[in-house]
């Protein structure tokens, strides 16, 4: 097998496959995974929420730009809704009053509430220890597989070709061509995507480029049994206000996650007996609800740049090399956003109606500022 591309993404998990659909549109495109399918890892793992509050003000920014994709797909994109609306509730002990105050400076759409409206939306918090909260009504759950086959689906409908089961050996530079090599052949292309999530910094090292410090965090999540006394299928997604947890309805039980950053090495992450056991110490602080068994455990890898900002644009010290890495947990929920962004900027498109905003964090999310760092 020895084919010639446009572009090449490493990568098949949301990052790269919504790239892809859209670079599809306008050039030859293949995209390389190692797994066996598409969004193995992060992607398939991930808390499905879409949360407009969450993260830093570019985080916030692409999340915003992608919430009509969600709401109002294109035609032909999916037969089913990609985003369930679901309230998101920030709750904070009484010395959580000063973080509190800043999110509510950063984000001036959060409604504050109180204790009585707490335990009265969520029944099982425990008024005695939450004492702040701000409500976010924009949030919802996202249906993450029907957003990741609808681009597959689109960038195989626009010609793109998906390599899985397929390890890199090699990747090189000659004559103003990538070259990688695979176990039965290789890919040409003047354009490479790194869209390897948690693999991200090991891609640009085999190419020959200095890793950005891009580092693998296992987030540990379990399900574990709601109150038998109360329907609890609609309470709001509750997140500590310094995210050291969070829970929501899952299927008819509770997710539940201690919020933790764990480095790691990539690998297919799973749950260890510690972070489990602090994600039920930290869920029966904050509620009355006792967890007497845990149904379900499981652990991906969330990738981080040192400023837990996306990284997206053309490496300086190589040509055609593109970044498009560290989402962190926004991967999925900013994804039509950044994938339009990866689009503008590595062919120089016009950002559609809707989307004008991204443009604003091109340099926020710029490899460049990286790199004296690397």
């Amino acid at each position: 097998m020895n084919r010639e591309y446009d572009v090449v993404v490493i990568g098949a998990g949301i990052a790269g496959a919504s790239a892809a659909a859209l670079l599809a549109a306008d050039a030859k495109v293949a995209i390389v995974e190692r797994e066996g399918g598409p969004g193995y890892h992060a992607t398939g793992r991930s808390a499905a929420y879409f949360a407009p509050a969450y993260g830093n003000a570019t985080v916030r920014n692409l999340t915003a730009a992608s919430a009509e994709f969600f709401y109002s797909p294109p035609p032909g994109f999916t037969d089913v809704p990609l985003i369930r609306p679901r309230q998101a509730l920030f709750v904070a002990r009484a010395t959580q009053a000063e973080s509190t105050t800043a999110m509510r400076a950063e984000n001036s759409s959060l409604q504050p509430v109180d204790r009585e409206f707490m335990s009265t939306r969520v029944p099982i918090i425990n008024s005695d220890v939450i004492h702040h909260g701000l409500l976010d009504e924009a949030g919802g759950d996202l249906n993450v597989d029907a957003i990741l086959q609808g681009f597959l689906r689109l960038f195989r409908t626009r010609g793109g070709d998906l390599y899985t089961n397929t390890t890199i050996d090699n990747v090189v530079y000659r004559q103003g061509m990538w070259q990688i090599d695979l176990p039965d052949g290789m890919l040409r292309t003047p354009v490479i995507v790194n869209a390897a999530g948690a693999w991200a910094d090991g891609v640009a090292e085999l190419a020959g480029l200095g890793a950005l410090g891009i580092v693998p965090k296992r987030r540990t999540a379990l399900l574990v049994d709601g109150p038998t006394d109360v329907e609890f299928a609609d309470w709001p997604l509750v997140i500590d206000m310094d995210e050291n947890f969070y829970f929501k309805p899952d299927a008819g039980q509770l997710l539940v996650s201690p919020a933790d950053e764990t480095p790691s090495p990539p690998c297919d992450a799973q749950p260890d007996e510690l972070d489990v056991a602090i994600a039920i110490e930290r869920f029966t602080e904050v509620t009355t609800l006792p967890v007497s068994r845990v149904r379900h455990r499981w652990a991906g890898l969330r990738t981080f740049a040192p400023d837990k900002t996306f990284v997206v644009g053309f490496d300086p010290r190589a040509s055609g090399f593109f970044w498009l890495a560290g989402q962190g947990g926004y991967g999925v929920q900013s994804s039509p956003g950044m994938a339009q962004l990866a689009r503008h900027l590595l062919l120089g498109t016009t950002v559609p109606d809707g989307f004008a905003s991204i443009v604003e964090s091109t340099s926020a999310v710029d490899p460049a500022r990286l790199i004296q760092h690397a």
